[in-house]
Formats: structure tokens, sequence, C-alpha cells
């Protein structure tokens, strides 16, 4: 979650606290139109807060991946559902069809940037369970694709790529194309990005929380 967002929330709570604190210290002061005003505006806010505040504590996050378990589900409540906007805007499937990561920083909690070159390993054996496919992909700041040569947004067990001789993968994540195993490359832009992970149909080590997301490592 930016700190934009975290920076936000702690300013409109404190406005609310104002509020409050005013309106019992001095509620002969009041109106009715704004009092009407006021309870929108500090409904709206203490709304807001304690999305981000929830969305915080049903996160998980390993290695700087950040997920949520129980996305998509109908019956989640509205309070689960406002926390998961926050973290994963935009439609989600059921756990069982779909799971979501997403990183803008390393394995040491540094924020991705192009300045760097970077590697997500992936073990023998390691990557990401499923019954479908899985997929990385790649946005800037904004969470837009990132313009390149190649026209390559995303890599994916469908797409081809090298394994190393011990059978791991290594996924390149750098502006520049690497000297060799270019079918691994994921290019980044000049600025902060971010990486989303998918998996399709994932295995019962990814549903039940066993699998790990392996860590984004800085190279270069």
């Amino acid at each position: 979650m930016s700190k934009t967002y975290s920076y936000l929330a702690i300013l409109i709570g404190a406005v609310c606290v104002y509020f409050f604190v005013h309106t019992a210290l001095f509620p002969q002061n009041m109106i009715l139109r704004n009092a009407i005003i006021q309870g929108a505006l500090i409904g709206f806010g203490l709304a807001f807060v304690l999305a981000q505040i929830y969305a915080r504590v049903k996160a998980t996050k390993v290695n700087g991946w950040i997920t949520m378990y129980g996305l998509g589900r109908p019956s989640n409540g509205m309070f689960l559902r406002a926390a998961q906007a926050q973290l994963f805007p935009g439609p989600v499937n059921t756990p069982e069809e779909a799971m979501y990561w997403w990183t803008n920083a390393d394995g040491s909690g540094h924020a991705l940037t192009g300045e760097h070159e970077y590697v997500l390993h992936f073990p023998a054996g390691g990557l990401p369970p499923n019954k479908a496919f899985w997929s990385v992909t790649m946005g800037d700041a904004e969470n837009h694709y990132v313009a390149n040569p190649l026209n390559r947004y995303s890599l994916s067990d469908r797409a081809g790529l090298t394994p190393n001789p011990d059978g791991s993968v290594d996924i390149h994540i750098q502006m520049a194309a690497p000297e060799s195993n270019v079918s691994n490359w994921l290019p980044a832009p000049s600025g902060n990005f971010i990486l989303w992970l998918r998996v399709y149909i994932p295995g019962e080590a990814i549903l039940k929380g066993q699998y790990m997301v392996p860590p984004v490592v800085k190279v270069s």
C-alpha cells in the first residue's frame, strides 16, 4: 500500500478526531445544516480510515509480496470488500479461480526502480503451482504498462521461459536487455514500478498459504 494513502488516512483521521472533540466541547455552536454536512464528511472519512486499517490487518506480506486470502467471495462483508478494494482495485476472482500478489519493493524493502537490475529467482520445482497458468506483469508507478521495444508487458509459463541448468528459472527485471536469456527479460521503466503475480486455478499449496513467492532481489 502506498505511503500516500497512509498519510492521507492519518490526516483524515486527525480531522475526524478534531470534529468530534470540537462538537463535544462546543455543541451550542452547531446548526442543523452544519451538523448534516459535518456528519457526512466524518462518515466518509471514518469509512476511508477503517478500510485502510482493515486492509493492513487482512493483508499477508511475505518476501515483499502482498496478497489477501478470500478475495472475491460473494459472502464477503462490506468491510472486507472495502479492504480488498484498497489493495486489489478492479474485479477479482475467488481464490479457487485466481490468486494475486503485488509488490513495489525488493526483498530488502527498498522501492523497485529502473535505476537498478533485479532477478526474480524461482528454484527448481518452485514455480507457482497451478492448473491453468501464472504470469508476472510489469506496471509503472501509476500501474500503467511500460512501453518497450519488445511490446512485452508480462512473462508467464506460456512465454517460453529458459530454465537454468539446474531447472530453476530466473526472470530478469531491468531497463536494458540482459546479455543473455532475453526470453526471460521483463522490461522496466526508468522510474519506480510495480510487479503483479497472478496464478489461475492455483494449487493446494497456494490455497492453504503454504507457497511463498520468492523475493525480488537487486543484483546491481
